[in-house]
């Protein structure tokens, strides 16, 4: 693909804006230090935002931190390749992980309300051996993502404007890691919202022009009539009757089931999200992840149903007005090359932006996210056990420093290496899906046995792996290569071999042998006992070590014992009443209530809407077309007001204390 921008245009977004926008955030934590209560020097600040941010704010990291480059990208490929299934497929397939962490939010603020990371409450439940190996699992996660994350960006910034590919690597991370080294989670936050609100403010602009403005396309009534041109011109395999107008696609079926297994993965063992939920009031987490949810849908449904299907009419219609490569699809360009055909330019610049900002929200997640993974889980387990909240700070700002250069030298590898983000977006399933059941369980189930998780996930990897290169041999006459790997049948066998065995390996265990797990053990990790903390155990320090029962079957470590570090890790201390504690029955009125919604909108979005649509072999006739395209349209504008407007409405109390502080100053009293 020609750049249809200047070279300068890439590195003025790249570096430019990057560096415009990193300077706002630390302007905006260095004015929350002096008008606020909190401090950017406190570990609990730096890490959790001091748990208490509100849902509307959440909702809009997690609407950020969910939009990667594939979002907007891939998933208008999707509808490129299968027409309006993939959009679908890929919205709710990626929706209900989101919507069923509610529950798994609502539990961790009732079982383990004070932890840093998943990995604390993994190893004060079921001890080092369990540690060691979701740590191996929680770091590859994050690796995977922020890899996608840098691949895809970087590589749509080099197609647009010509900018060395490696160059783009290197400075999206750099320059997200300068406010992150700042303003730690909370400028993390503030940047995910601002970052929400112009990417919904671009998205709206791309499908009015689609349906709207455009004199190539400008109406539903037109794309019907030119996807119906495309069927003819350019029939899909497996559709019924090869048309882009049903949800009749066998190979947007398999794509759906591909990306709900991977996105499980993502979801679960991402610590970025469970840093959201730690950072969030314990009254209002659940509702937080549920508004996330709903809005998120919005995004890539909106994006691919404007931008996808209109690359479709444009490659395949009567005079083609662009062309797209096997290659160019895979590395999700079909968005890319619609725009600058519907807008030119202007095009081309709303996707350089929309793309940089979604990349580097995203990215900024990954990195505190594994910031607080290697101090918490590493460093202050590990290597100083008894670190001070000093020097916590110190290890985490260093490991998002770091972690930014990894970022960009892993992505510039597997740019050379020639593996795009479609294959890792399917390949991921197949890596960390085994992890998913197991972690879920670790929170929620206390007959959950520790021994049979770590079996369920180690044998559920080699599984999937096994089975994958197995099918892959089997398919294609002894052939493995990147591109025989990639097939549909090969991802699908590796993904759900990982999720299904991993997942039944820990739950017939648990039923075989069940634990029978004291939840005030994780409600201890991290509490406060006559005033000193130990930011990395579950023991404070100086804390009396009571006695218990011995360590069951499962390998977890009960009160009193000490691992290899020689730190209890499980102790039962005296705690003192906080405003984070809720009163029980609340907390699981919250589950339930989370246990409800999440599960009924899973039910409508997977089973009751898509399923009857694909059995009936269904072809959207024109006005049912414009129908579901008024329903995307309409889906972006809630978004837009539960992740842009209602945040802010959140927010007017401290903004009003913050402008009363500035006037006072500029009036020096």
């Amino acid at each position: 693909m020609a750049p249809i921008l200047p070279r300068g245009a890439g590195y003025g977004v790249v570096v430019g804006m990057g560096l415009v926008f990193s300077l706002v955030m630390v302007g905006l934590s260095k004015i929350q230090t002096k008008y606020t209560s909190h401090k950017v020097t406190s570990t609990e600040e730096f890490t959790s935002a001091s748990r208490s941010i509100p849902p509307g704010l959440i909702a809009a990291g997690i609407v950020s931190a969910w939009t990667w480059a594939a979002t907007l990208l891939q998933s208008s490929a999707t509808g490129y390749k299968f027409g309006i299934s993939g959009p679908y497929w890929y919205a709710s397939g990626a929706t209900i992980q989101i919507l069923l962490f509610a529950m798994i939010a609502s539990k961790l603020k009732q079982n383990a309300p004070n932890c840093h990371t998943f990995l604390e409450i993994i190893r004060a439940r079921w001890g080092k051996a369990a540690h060691l190996t979701f740590l191996f699992f929680g770091l590859a996660t994050n690796i995977i993502v922020s890899t996608m994350l840098i691949l895809g960006g970087s590589a749509t910034v080099t197609d647009l404007t010509g900018m060395n590919t490696i160059a783009a690597c290197f400075l999206i991370p750099l320059g997200v890691s300068i406010y992150v080294l700042a303003g730690g989670m909370r400028a993390t936050l503030i940047a995910d919202y601002s970052h929400t609100l112009v990417l919904y403010c671009i998205l709206i602009s791309f499908a009015l022009v689609a349906y709207a403005t455009s004199p190539i396309i400008g109406s539903p009534a037109k794309m019907w009539e030119m996807l119906k041109i495309a069927t003819e011109n350019h029939p899909v395999k497996g559709n019924a009757e090869g048309s882009y107008l049903t949800m009749r696609s066998k190979s947007g079926l398999i794509f759906g089931v591909l990306n709900i297994v991977g996105n499980f993965g993502t979801v679960f063992n991402d610590q970025a999200y469970w840093q959201r939920a730690i950072a969030s009031r314990p009254q209002t987490s659940v509702k937080a992840f549920l508004l996330g949810g709903v809005a998120w849908f919005s995004v890539p449904m909106g994006i691919a149903t404007s931008l996808g299907l209109a690359a479709v009419v444009l490659a395949h219609g009567d005079n083609p007005l662009i062309t797209l490569t096997s290659d160019e699809v895979s590395a999700g360009l079909p968005a890319v090359k619609a725009a600058a055909a519907l807008m030119g330019q202007s095009g081309g610049i709303a996707m350089l932006i929309l793309l940089f900002l979604a990349v580097t929200s995203a990215c900024s997640a990954e990195q505190i996210a594994v910031s607080s993974l290697l101090t918490y889980d590493v460093y202050g387990t590990y290597v100083n056990p008894h670190a001070s909240e000093k020097q916590i700070l110190r290890s985490s700002q260093l490991c998002i420093l770091l972690y930014s250069l990894f970022m960009g030298a892993i992505a510039t590898a597997f740019n050379y290496i020639g593996v795009s983000m479609g294959y890792l977006y399917e390949l991921m399933g197949c890596l960390i899906g085994s992890a998913v059941v197991p972690i879920a369980l670790c929170i929620t189930w206390k007959k959950a046995n520790g021994t049979g998780a770590i079996v369920g996930a180690i044998v559920g990897f080699c599984a999937a792996i096994a089975g994958w290169i197995g099918i892959t041999a089997k398919l294609n006459n002894g052939v493995v290569t990147v591109d025989t790997t990639f097939g549909d049948y090969e991802m699908l066998t590796g993904n759900l071999l990982a999720i299904g065995i991993g997942g039944l390996i820990t739950v017939g265990w648990s039923i075989i042998r069940p634990a029978n797990f004291d939840w005030e053990i994780t409600r201890a990790i991290n509490t406060v006992q006559h005033g000193q903390v130990d930011v990395h155990s579950s023991t404070p320090s100086g804390a009396a070590t009571p006695t218990r029962e011995s360590k069951d079957e499962s390998g977890a470590f009960t009160p009193g014992e000490k691992d290899g570090s020689g730190l209890a890790v499980a102790t039962l201390p005296v705690v003192e009443d906080s405003e984070e504690d809720q009163d029980a029955r609340d907390l699981q009125k919250a589950f339930r209530f989370a246990s409800w919604s999440a599960l009924s909108l899973v039910l409508i979005l997977i089973i009751l809407i898509p399923l009857p649509l694909f059995f009936s072999s269904y072809v959207y006739p024109q006005h049912g077309f414009t129908a579901w395209v008024s329903i995307s349209l309409i889906w972006l504008f809630v978004g837009l007001a539960l992740v842009g407007i209602y945040p802010m409405w959140e927010a007017r109390h401290g903004l009003r204390d913050i402008v009363n502080g500035i006037w006072r100053d500029l009036r020096r009293k």
